[in-house]
């Protein structure tokens, strides 16, 4: 989580090198091949995504936890990443949800109404404090019950 506000993975990488030299093989292996342990895209649920930005009714905004550099090479991997209309990535902003003035940087500068927004997460802790915000949430579990969830709000 400490790298996902903004954390070096350097600095990371170096201190659990010192609490754990035993694993500094592991360690380094992890950040050194994030590329291919980083998987491939949820299909389904990048359909469904394509189908809301085929819609043009609504903005897609993504408030996403991200390291600043790994966002950068997820960027370049998934061209879903591109089709949002704006974004918050926790590593550039030095937070992260569920903390409040995570969510508050999208509202200001993207000019959402929580009231009439709709977040989607995997992480109930994150889809609660959206939620306390005045957000309709959806706790993310599968394509399928995405596709349910959002149907209740006649998307």
């Amino acid at each position: 989580e400490e790298q996902d506000a903004g954390r070096s993975i350097v600095e990371a990488t170096q201190e659990l090198v010192q609490l754990f030299p035993e694993w500094e093989t592991a360690i380094r292996d992890f950040y050194g091949r994030w590329t291919d342990m980083l998987g491939g895209p949820i299909h389904d649920t990048v359909e469904i995504f394509k189908k809301l930005k085929d819609d043009r009714q609504l903005k897609h905004y993504a408030l996403t936890n991200w390291q600043t550099g790994l966002f950068d090479i997820a960027l370049v991997r998934y061209d879903f990443l591109h089709w949002f209309d704006g974004r918050v990535v926790s590593g550039e902003e030095k937070t992260r949800k569920p903390f409040p003035e995570f969510y508050q940087r999208l509202f200001d500068r993207y000019n959402v109404d929580p009231a009439n927004a709709i977040f989607i997460d995997d992480n109930l802790r994150n889809v609660k404090a959206g939620e306390e915000l005045g957000i309709r949430s959806i706790h993310f579990n599968s394509s399928n019950q995405l596709n349910e969830e959002l149907k209740k709000y006649v998307i």
